[in-house]
């Protein structure tokens, strides 16, 4: 995709798109794929499958080094007997629509965040993406930018993946380079494999050194986010040396 192929827009500013399966480029953007997943997303994923996350990662996805960040990075497995299309698109359409990927969700908006250094407010960017193939801005629907974010659902997603940013943004600060050994194994368990992180909490000497409020380990014990919410807290508090905000959980 080209710069030239995307616009910038606003909140307010309106765009004229809808997609449906009688379009004849339905299905077209889940082929010729590559489709990073954030954690969220794989939690999301691996729930609406009922699969345990260990079982998803090996079924679905491949690991890689993030070129930028030198963190563990996690796509799709590439399929080029399908054209790389998504796993879980059908001739009936996206099979996990629910709990689809934020970039899925967006589509045809891309957005970007920039985090301030003193105050720690994020200012959001968006574009808007205009493949040649897609169909959908021949229709006559017009909404705002804010409007069809609302629609899609990408207020929980948008949060989530803003947490992950916000390690991406201390690791390029204060750790650059590629993470190794246990480091990396760590990131992609709290990050990835929460089940397997999940187990190991209760079952080991993983958090031994940190006094978690019993509380927040009935949380965790049961609620996913809150695994989630925990594992980016003892991320930052095993590779960065911060303090854990429970209060974030």
């Amino acid at each position: 995709m080209n710069d030239e192929d995307m616009v910038p827009m606003l909140l307010n500013d309106k765009l004229k798109f809808e997609c449906s399966p009688g379009l004849s480029c339905f299905n077209e953007c889940c082929r010729d794929l590559n489709q990073f997943l954030t954690p969220y997303e794989i939690l999301r994923l691996k729930n609406n499958l009922k699969l345990k996350s260990s079982e998803f990662l090996r079924k679905y996805t491949s690991m890689h080094k993030g070129p930028g960040t030198g963190l563990p990075v996690i796509t799709f497995k590439p399929d080029p007997d399908s054209g790389h299309k998504c796993p879980f698109v059908t001739k009936d359409g996206c099979s996990v629509y629910e709990d689809r990927p934020a970039s899925c969700r967006m589509y045809p908006l891309a957005r970007a965040i920039t985090k301030s250094r003193e105050t720690g407010e994020i200012t959001e960017y968006f574009a808007l993406i205009e493949e040649p193939h897609c169909k959908g801005f021949d229709q006559q629907k017009e909404q705002t930018v804010q409007q069809w974010m609302e629609s899609q659902g990408t207020q929980i997603y948008n949060e989530m993946n803003d947490k992950l940013m916000e390690i991406i943004s201390l690791k390029n600060m204060t750790m650059p380079g590629k993470l190794e050994g246990v480091q990396e194994d760590n990131f992609y368990l709290a990050c990835y494999d929460m089940d397997t992180f999940r187990e190991k909490i209760f079952n080991s000497d993983l958090i031994l050194d940190i006094d978690v409020p019993e509380k927040i380990l009935q949380k965790i014990k049961k609620d996913d986010l809150c695994l989630l919410d925990f594992g980016f807290e003892w991320i930052k508090f095993f590779l960065f040396g911060r303090d854990m905000k429970f209060d974030r959980i």
